[in-house]
Formats: C-alpha cells, sequence, structure tokens
C-alpha cells in the first residue's frame, strides 16, 4: 500500500508561482564569497582501474528551459528525460538511478502531490528501466543499484526488479522511510522488502565536495556529497578510459545550470529541492568543478546522450 504523501499548502503554491515570476526578472545570483571559500581538494592520484558508463535508451520530452534555469529563455525548450546508467567495475557491475517502472502513472505519479504531477510526468513513450536493460544485452547482469538520490524518477525502476539490492547514502535512507509521509518525491514502494546496503561519506573531500565514499577501495568510484535537492543526494564520480565523469543526479537537471549557476525555477523547484539554499551552495560547487571532470545531471539527455552506446549497437539490441 502507497505511504500517504503530504499535500503542500495554498501559501507553498502561492509562493511558488510568485518565485516563479520573480526569478524570470531577477534569478539567484552566485554568492561571491562562498566561491571564494570553497577549497578544491583535487582529484584521487593513482586509480587502479577505469570503469565503463552507458546510459540506457530512453525518450526525452521537451521542457521550457526557464523552469530547468531561473531566468534562462535560449534556447527556449532543452531536453529532459528520465536517464539511468550502468557502470561496469571490474568487481561488480550497478545500475544507476533506475528511473521507470512499468505502468509508472499508477505505480508512482499517483503518490505525488497533485500540483508536482504535471511538471514532472514523463512521456507517454518513456522506457522502463528493465526494458532498456533487455534492449541492452551485451551489458552485464547488473549486482546492485546505486541511486544518487530517492526520489521516485530514481527509484521506481526498482519495482520491476524485486530482487536487486540496493546501495544507498544511510542519511537519505533515513529521510525517505521514516515519518508519518513520504517525502514529496520518493516512492517508499521501491525500496520495501529489499535488500539495502547503507553506506556513510566516510571519506575526505574530492574536488570542491566536502565528503566522499570510496565505493571499492581503490579510488575508480568515489561518491560525494550533493545535499540539498534531498538530504543525502550523492554524486558518483567515475574514472573512465576518457577521464573523470561525474553524475550528479539532481543536484542540476542541466548542464547550463551548472555552467550559469542558475538554480531551478520555483515551480517545480520548491517542491523538488528539501532545501533551497543548501541545493544552490551545491550548484556553485558543481560549477567550480565544472572544468575538472565531465559531469552529467540524470535529467539532462543531451549529456547522457553522448554516453550511450553507438545507434547500430543499439539497433541490433532485442526488444
Amino acid at each position: 500500500m502507497a505511504d500517504p504523501v503530504r499535500t503542500p499548502g495554498v501559501l507553498e503554491c502561492c509562493a511558488a508561482a510568485t518565485g516563479m515570476v520573480w526569478g524570470a526578472v531577477r534569478p539567484r545570483r552566485p554568492d561571491q564569497r562562498f566561491l571564494r571559500s570553497v577549497e578544491d581538494a583535487g582529484l584521487p592520484e593513482s586509480p587502479r582501474h577505469t570503469v565503463r558508463v552507458t546510459a540506457l535508451p530512453q525518450s526525452p520530452r521537451q521542457v521550457p528551459t526557464a523552469a530547468v534555469a531561473e531566468g534562462t529563455f535560449t534556447p527556449f525548450l532543452v531536453a529532459n528525460a528520465l536517464n539511468s546508467f550502468v557502470v561496469e567495475h571490474p568487481r561488480a557491475t550497478f545500475l544507476v538511478d533506475p528511473s521507470v517502472c512499468h505502468d509508472v502513472e499508477q505505480r508512482a505519479i499517483a503518490q505525488l502531490p497533485a500540483v508536482l504531477r504535471p511538471a514532472v510526468r514523463p512521456p507517454a513513450d518513456s522506457i522502463p528501466t528493465v526494458t532498456g536493460l533487455r534492449r541492452m544485452p551485451n551489458l552485464p547482469t547488473p549486482d546492485f543499484a546505486l541511486p544518487t538520490h530517492a526520489h521516485w524518477d530514481h527509484v521506481c525502476g526498482l519495482l520491476d526488479l524485486p530482487d536487486l539490492p540496493v546501495r544507498l547514502h544511510r542519511v537519505e535512507h533515513e529521510w525517505v522511510s521514516t515519518g508519518p509521509f513520504a517525502p514529496a518525491g520518493g516512492v517508499r514502494d521501491a525500496l520495501r522488502d529489499r535488500t539495502i546496503d547503507d553506506y556513510e561519506l566516510d571519506g575526505p573531500p574530492v574536488l570542491t565536495f566536502t565528503a566522499s565514499h570510496d565505493l571499492f577501495g581503490d579510488g575508480t568510484v568515489l561518491l560525494v556529497d550533493l545535499a540539498g535537492h534531498t538530504p543525502g543526494s550523492v554524486g558518483i564520480l567515475l574514472h573512465t578510459r576518457q577521464g573523470w565523469v561525474l553524475l550528479a543526479g539532481d543536484a542540476a537537471w542541466h548542464t547550463r545550470q551548472i555552467d550559469d549557476v542558475r538554480q531551478k525555477a520555483s515551480y517545480p523547484g520548491n517542491f523538488a529541492d528539501d532545501d533551497r539554499a543548501q541545493t544552490f551552495r551545491t550548484l556553485q560547487r558543481l560549477h567550480l568543478a565544472r572544468h575538472r571532470v565531465r559531469i552529467v545531471p540524470t535529467h539532462d539527455h543531451s549529456a547522457a546522450t553522448r554516453l550511450e552506446p553507438s545507434r547500430a549497437a543499439r539497433n541490433t539490441a532485442p526488444r
């Protein structure tokens, strides 16, 4: 049975609407004092391996740029998608952000507050994560899932993968699973009755991020602190043959936000970000790191597509 979700009040809805208009005219500006205070701790010096990261096939939709990056109107639309990724490490293969389940409208969207559904509803031809995996038969079977955070569009694909274990930041696990109401974007059903291994960000700062966790102990896959969008949001820093890649979850929805330091518009950002101030600080950390690593926000279809295998390879896969 689905857990109840708190319905935003009239004042919250009015604040989001007012903020959207105000933000279009006067978008939030970077905090120069904060930017000067951030130190770059650098990258691991001697990672022992490289990994391969592949974006599963997904159908995008066009959304207003101004809703994704506050006060940004050019281009008028950007491609947004519910992307998932497969990472192959010598010791294990894992699935990042299993995003879409079969019958997503009833199993996930229906659990969201009504005010949020129009903004986040995926296109009708969205590809369930389990289907995307089947279309890529050359990929190894994932050993576990690793969500960047526990919002519905990063975990509900697990509903079609009932036996797949999950590794989840302990802070995030506690946030999504406790209290009388599920978080506005959280789907507890996807994590219920499942093996979940919690981890801590127990490692040192990496780049501009304050804490980390070395997933395999070899400096190849590092989980870094991107809190704000949710309390336990993480980025997944990967050492690939082409260089370092950071899967940034929803700390930003598009690379345009990172380049220009533009937060999400207040609708739907006020309902999506758990802590707007902290989310903006994390966005500024991403901005400072952008020249050191290739940053891929989960919903940025153009950025994710560059991680996909060739179209010819996809066309040979069974459907």
